[in-house]
């Protein structure tokens, strides 16, 4: 087995090992490896959708998403479809996933379907580093604060995305209070825990200035020194750790530069502890 680093905030390739041979007996060297660099990525997985959920199950229970419908015969895993004319790509914008569940996902594990020959990249952030490196007076304010996150609700996981069918949970508008600075249940790690797509306030600041704060560390997280830039290709995995990153699905291949091309992805979530 060999393990690439793809930068110096985060993120490794693992080379040499088949996904499939997982199993109980070795699942915590593969632990191992992701708490260390946060998100490992495996090219060249053959795995069908029954072994992509038996891997999931190595990690935890796994979950279904709360608004999009899953697969017929595989409900826990969600197909994220960008149709060729479309513009807009699911996940696009900095985000750690479902961050407005009271125990939002713990691990997250991608798999590449069908890629587009350019344009489609996903961009990884460490938010531990994020931590490390925010400015102290902000760091003061916030360190033992909460913030708001919501779901924005089910219109923006399908409204508009032509191929993200809802399940039918249309009423529900899911918002939580988090800690702004939440502990790693694993490592004790602390890391930067609030989200330009998800987070609207900070318990017990003024809407305005929250929302000024917000804003400077939302621009904080965004540095390039604190992320990782993979190239999909087909039947490449990437598995992350939800607590401590965030991702971006960068849409760079719409039809009017001339960049229409269909992307699919296969998503599953492990469920999380609740942030503390």
């Amino acid at each position: 087995m060999k393990i690439n680093i793809l930068s110096g905030a985060l993120g490794a390739e693992i080379i040499g090992l088949n996904l499939d041979s997982v199993n109980q007996n070795n699942i915590q060297a593969l632990n191992n490896l992701l708490l260390e660099h946060k998100v490992i990525f495996f090219r060249d997985q053959n795995i069908d959708s029954e072994k992509l959920i038996y891997l999931g199950s190595m990690f935890g229970l796994i979950e279904e998403h709360a608004y999009v419908k899953g697969l017929d015969n595989f409900p826990q895993i969600t197909r994220i479809i960008k149709a060729p004319d479309e513009k807009n790509q699911w996940g696009e914008g900095w985000h750690s996933d479902v961050s407005y569940d009271i125990t939002p996902s713990k691990i997250v594990i991608l798999k590449s379907v069908k890629i587009p020959p350019i344009g489609g990249d996903t961009v990884f952030a460490n938010m531990e580093l994020a931590w490390e490196t925010l400015d102290e007076e902000i760091k003061n304010i916030v360190k033992d604060k909460k913030a708001l996150h919501s779901s924005n609700g089910s219109s923006f996981f399908v409204e508009n995305y032509a191929q993200m069918e809802s399940n039918g949970n249309i009423g529900e508008r899911y918002s939580n209070e988090h800690p702004i600075v939440r502990t790693h249940p694993e490592t004790g790690n602390k890391i930067l825990y609030v989200n330009c797509t998800y987070t609207k306030k900070i318990i017990g600041l003024s809407d305005e200035e929250g929302a000024v704060l917000l804003e400077k560390i939302f621009r904080h997280q965004e540095r390039l020194d604190l992320s990782c830039r993979f190239k999909w290709t087909e039947n490449a995995i990437a598995i992350l750790d939800n607590r401590s990153i965030q991702h971006y699905a960068i849409a760079d291949f719409y039809p009017n530069r001339g960049l229409g091309h269909e992307r699919i992805m296969d998503r599953i979530a492990i469920v999380g502890d609740q942030p503390f």
